[in-house]
């Protein structure tokens, strides 16, 4: 139990927690915690989509309606809500393992750069365990879809209001911007620079400005770069599918 308990308590205690956690490299459970999260997240979500209505649309838009029949259009819905679900399910066990091993060594890779040293497995925990705000979100979020009777790609933003996004008067372009404002996010962010700091022995306040800049990076990238090129729909942390 002490190897689930030690990561839990980091998000009620992380000044004191984290330390312990990250000297035992408890990385297992934080891991296992959130590929379950958002696979739960992604198959509520397909198990609610409303699969006819998007795919209708983008049939519309694709100018490939007119030419089908009505037994072809129930085929492409039907396969459009399996594709969901399986989807769904892969980004857990797939893609989070991937996202953590990633992070992992771009932590390693920060601390080389700043001349600071770490093993490898310390810095997998920090982002195991840092990603733990991420899967809670992706818990909480489940648990709201399937409260919902129908859900749709665009309700997902204002389901679970936690940034800044969600300001009506906003324009599309700044709500971007202030999607960077998260909460669980910034919570993860919060957490990588506590765990950075445990790890590496890097002062707890730059250790945390240099997360908050990786943090922005990442947003920009995912958010705001590749978006605009066509190439990606968000960052695939919290606050979107």
């Amino acid at each position: 139990m002490t190897s689930l308990a030690q990561p839990a308590r980091v998000l009620v205690d992380p000044l004191d927690g984290m330390g312990a956690a990250i000297e035992a490299r408890r990385w297992g459970w934080p891991l296992v915690l959130l590929c379950l999260c958002v696979s739960l997240s992604g198959t509520a979500f397909s198990l609610r989509w409303d699969a006819a209505a998007a795919t209708v649309q983008q049939l519309q838009v694709s100018g490939e309606l007119s030419r089908l029949s009505e037994s072809e259009i129930a085929d492409k819905i039907q396969m459009a809500s399996r594709k969901g679900l399986v989807g769904g399910i892969a980004k857990g066990v797939f893609v989070m393992p991937l996202m953590v091993l990633v992070l992992s060594a771009v932590l390693w890779f920060s601390a080389w750069l700043f001349g600071v040293r770490a093993p490898f497995g310390r810095l997998m925990a920090v982002a195991a365990i840092a990603m733990m705000p991420v899967a809670l979100y992706h818990l909480i979020f489940a648990f709201c879809v399937f409260a919902q009777h129908t859900m749709t790609e665009a309700r997902v933003p204002g389901l679970i209001p936690s940034s800044l996004a969600v300001l009506g008067s906003a324009s599309p372009r700044l709500k971007t911007l202030l999607g960077a404002v998260d909460f669980f996010n910034l919570w993860s962010v919060g957490l990588l620079g506590l765990g950075f700091s445990s790890a590496t022995g890097m002062r707890r306040g730059r250790a945390l400005l240099l997360m908050g800049v990786l943090y922005l990076m990442y947003f920009g990238v995912f958010s705001i770069g590749l978006p605009s090129m066509g190439g990606g729909a968000g960052a695939p942390m919290a606050g979107g599918k």
